[in-house]
């Protein structure tokens, strides 16, 4: 038995990186866990490797958080199947970072999209049923470009400000309704979004980095330490980087 049994977990963006790494630990401490994404074959094999090895039950929803009734459909369907929506974790998004010299107007909107309205939608698909049961808690995933700028990271670093906002709100908001919020800041971490930057100018600028990134479940072990605490405890901010960072 471990100390999320019972529990129910949706995590977005569960397909690859940080959200399959969270969704993994959470399962690991007992979570039974619902796993959103656009990619459902490779949401399948994951819920298959996860009922096998940590012997929780899953769902799998293919999802676009981009689409309000995506997200609403989401959250339906977790509380058809477990009448409950213990751990919201607003894991997807997308980092194109790029000058805005080179104008990659479609990029940033996909940005404000993705980081921003997906986040949103999942706070109101998941928040009325947490102040129903006077419980949960809301994990939203920003980034150390939340905390600070670097050239390229400009429309990126708004999108992701505005989560710690979001973040920041919510704590004020919901102090006293027995839901809780994470701020959770990664700093570089070795996942696929490096992948879809297409501006050649960042590309290059990345080439030279000298540093070795984080692991996405370096990521996932703070998000559990977040939900784990006492229900009297709440951890609103974590900001993780890797060491050696220049």
């Amino acid at each position: 038995m471990g100390k999320l049994t019972n529990k129910v977990a949706i995590i977005t963006g569960a397909s690859s990186g940080i959200g399959k790494a969270i969704a993994e630990h959470l399962a690991e401490h007992g979570a039974n866990v619902v796993l959103a994404a656009r990619r459902a074959h490779k949401l399948q094999k994951l819920a298959e490797m996860i009922e096998d090895e940590y012997r929780v039950r899953t769902a799998v929803v293919e999802t676009d958080v981009t689409k309000r009734e995506d997200v609403e459909q989401l959250v339906q369907h977790t509380k058809d199947k477990f009448n409950s929506v213990d751990i919201y974790v607003n894991n997807a998004g997308v980092m194109l970072l790029s000058f805005l010299k080179n104008d990659h107007v479609d990029e940033w909107e996909q940005m404000v999209d993705v980081n921003i309205k997906g986040v949103l939608y999942g706070i109101h698909a998941a928040l009325p049923e947490m102040l129903k049961q006077k419980s949960g808690h809301i994990i939203n995933v920003s980034s150390v470009a939340g905390h600070e700028v670097f050239p390229s990271s400009t429309v990126y670093s708004a999108t992701k400000y505005a989560v710690k906002a979001l973040s920041m709100g919510m704590e004020k908001e919901l102090s006293k309704s027995g839901v809780r919020v994470t701020n959770v800041s990664p700093g570089a971490v070795d996942t696929e979004l490096t992948e879809h930057i297409t501006d050649g100018d960042v590309i290059d600028m990345f080439k030279n980095r000298d540093m070795t990134p984080l692991e996405s479940a370096d990521i996932a072990s703070a998000v559990t330490y977040a939900v784990m605490q006492p229900e009297s405890v709440n951890v609103n901010e974590l900001i993780v980087r890797p060491m050696h960072q220049k």
